[in-house]
């Protein structure tokens, strides 16, 4: 297939072959992710398996996921990032195929779920890491962020859309086929894996040209620690910047949206839906976007006032407000959170890109059981609005310490990328 060499910055990932694979299986992965994220609280409480049942199954599933972040890591740095996804969906694509067998035999039963929850669990686990590490290999440099601006884009459309598509499939036939049809996704993704010819290149930067590539050194992760600390200040800026946003997500705001607001449940997915809508349209800006100059600085402020859209929502009173403010940091967080991810993988030396990006990722998901019981514990004594005040201060403290340090602001510009990684 020839790609016109005139289609939008934004488009310009998809002339390669290996990423329009790359988001095919993908996107297909997270629509069928999407099904089951509604057949299975359906399974477990319409067949009488209660609240408790579920909880136990969600922790099986999210405590071997982030243990196993940093070891996913590891083995896509020892076997490659297309290896490791590619055997983690055929172990997710199996054990969801249980479940559908599961689900159609009979009830929801802690001896069937928690097995297989654990399994998912470490498979994605396994997964997250190489789904960062192998971008850079498919894609120059040029394309890189609007690569992972698309790849994002894939994600929140298949979130939007996949609900209603699993709701639809249950309602009509049952979480079984619902199941199903996540174990096929998953089959897809590993058939467009398999078809990809990753090349090995020395930096995403490196294939443009531009002198800007991290010279080929291979320190350890250690020694990368040791000597690089802006580093260090990424990986405590991301825990801190991740302390509010998973409980105020999860807890804090439907305990708004169900008390003070009074908006039910259709408000309530109104404003979840105008947060996914914003990050859509966040990525799509970033993807257009030429390549920034201080892209560290760049997404700080773009992180700020995130985090002052957090700090206003306790005081909107109405669905529509809310819902825009939902918008204007889901915005802000989809454009952010990509650059910032282009830049640590310009920045990141390829032989630990599948390590770096593991602990990145645990950095980020790792936290959620902490955000979510800060937010429980602030929604019952103070109200659900202080957590939101908790979220953005945390948030914007974690970005102004960044930014008050030189190796923060300096992350991702062109001089400094050309800097020796033992400097």
């Amino acid at each position: 297939m020839r790609w016109p060499r005139a289609a939008p910055r934004a488009l310009a990932p998809l002339r390669h072959r290996g990423f329009r694979l790359l988001m095919t299986g993908q996107v297909t992965s997270n629509l069928g992710d999407a099904c089951y994220a509604v057949a299975l609280p359906w399974y477990v409480l319409a067949t009488h398996g209660g609240a408790v049942l579920l909880g136990t199954v969600l922790a099986a599933y999210g405590i071997p996921r982030t243990a196993l972040l940093a070891i996913g890591g590891y083995a896509c740095d020892r076997w490659g990032a297309q290896t490791v996804m590619m055997t983690a969906d055929v172990t997710r694509a199996l054990a969801v195929a249980a479940l559908a067998v599961t689900a159609a035999l009979g009830p929801a039963s802690p001896a069937g779920l928690i097995p297989i929850a654990v399994v998912l669990g470490a498979g994605e686990g396994f997964f997250l890491p190489g789904s960062f590490a192998i971008i850079p290999s498919l894609l120059p440099g040029e394309d890189l962020q609007a690569g992972n601006a698309l790849s994002s884009s894939g994600t929140q459309l298949a979130t939007l859309a996949g609900p209603a598509i699993g709701g639809a499939l249950v309602a009509l036939l049952g979480p079984a086929p619902a199941f199903g049809l996540d174990a096929a996704s998953f089959a897809v993704s590993v058939a467009t894996l398999a078809a990809i010819r990753v090349s090995r290149r020395a930096s995403p930067a490196a294939a443009t040209g531009t002198g800007d590539a991290v010279p080929d050194a291979r320190p350890s992760l250690l020694a990368l620690v040791r000597s690089q600390r802006v580093l260090l200040i990424i990986l405590l800026t991301t825990v801190a910047g991740n302390l509010g946003p998973g409980g105020e997500s999860e807890v804090a705001l439907p305990a708004l949206a169900h008390g003070p607001l009074h908006v039910g449940a259709p408000g309530y997915g109104a404003i979840v839906a105008a947060f996914g809508g914003g990050a859509l349209l966040g990525t799509i800006i970033a993807a257009q976007a030429p390549r920034l100059r201080r892209p560290a600085i760049t997404a700080s402020l773009v992180f700020l006032v995130q985090a002052a859209t957090s700090a206003a929502i306790p005081f909107l009173g109405t669905t529509a407000t809310v819902a825009t403010a939902m918008a204007v940091g889901g915005m802000m967080n989809g454009f952010g959170n990509v650059v910032m991810i282009t830049a640590f993988q310009r920045w990141a030396p390829p032989d630990l890109m599948g390590r770096l990006s593991g602990l990145l990722t645990l950095s980020a998901f790792g936290v959620f059981p902490v955000s979510a019981a800060l937010a429980a514990f602030f929604t019952r004594d103070l109200g659900p609005g202080s957590f939101f005040w908790f979220s953005a201060a945390t948030l914007a403290a974690a970005l102004l310490a960044g930014l008050s340090t030189r190796s923060w602001r300096d992350f991702g510009a062109a001089r400094e990328m050309g800097t020796s990684l033992s400097a």
